[in-house]
């Protein structure tokens, strides 16, 4: 009964591995063979490892990630011009403590989006937050937050996210609406949180995407120059995929 109104009273404090784990060694005869200290610093481990659990498992919830992608499942045997050490480099996170940012290019098809969704995974595995927007939505979303409202905290939002992913840059050409909304999320996070871009067009055409060469100046001075870039060749992926299952159908 005692154990009971214990394990009662660690649910009720939100100690739930803590719990669990107590429950667990009661289950177990030989454990009482274990000094106190020893029992006590596995319930402390177990409670450590749950908290840990679950506070990544809401990062990436909250992330949105499109896919559900990791560093571990990058392909690097088919020849993308991706430098393997740089992106174990990447892995290491080093380059979000110092709000440094990542720039992927290449054609429809190579990785790129796969790429930003693994690195972001791993941001928050490492625990940092980050969150995925495609930039047509993001420009959708802040035209729905000025008309209700809800800008300044959206943009607070995007401000403390450690790593923001900004994807299909380049789609179409931006307005002027546009290109200051983007002016105003890369400002926001200069110098203070990392962003990875993915986009078809190499950085030597935004410009001309941006149309408008003092903004276009200011975004690229903050997203370009402290950026780790990646540009990916060669064939779609999907479509090398796509081939390899016909041909294991037939």
């Amino acid at each position: 009964m005692i154990h009971e109104q214990t394990i009662d009273k660690l649910y009720a404090m939100k100690l739930n591995g803590m719990a669990e784990a107590f429950k667990e060694q009661l289950q177990l005869p030989d454990m009482t063979d274990l000094p106190f200290e020893d029992r006590f610093e596995l319930l402390v481990d177990r409670q450590w490892t749950f908290k840990e659990d679950r506070r990544m498992r809401r990062l990436l919830a909250n992330a949105r990630l499109k896919l559900n992608a990791c560093v571990e499942d990058i392909d690097f045997r088919t020849p993308r011009g991706m430098d393997k050490s740089v992106i174990l480099k990447l892995a290491a996170g080093d380059w979000i403590s110092h709000a440094h940012n990542v720039i992927i290019t290449g054609p429809t098809g190579v990785g790129k989006t796969f790429l930003a969704c693994a690195l972001a995974n791993r941001a928050c595995r490492m625990g940092f937050s980050a969150f995925y927007i495609r930039l047509p939505a993001l420009f959708q979303d802040l035209a729905i937050a000025r008309a209700d409202g809800s800008y300044p905290s959206f943009m607070k939002k995007l401000a403390k996210t450690k790593v923001l992913i900004l994807d299909d840059l380049g789609l179409s050409p931006m307005s002027a609406q546009e290109r200051r909304d983007l002016l105003e999320v890369v400002e926001d996070r200069h110098t203070l949180a990392s962003t990875i871009v993915a986009a078809q067009l190499p950085i030597q055409e935004w410009h001309a995407n941006i149309r408008d060469p003092t903004i276009a100046d200011a975004i690229l001075d903050r997203l370009v120059h402290n950026a780790y870039k990646i540009t990916l060749k060669g064939e779609s992926m999907r479509k090398l995929k796509s081939n390899l299952t016909n041909q294991n159908k037939s």
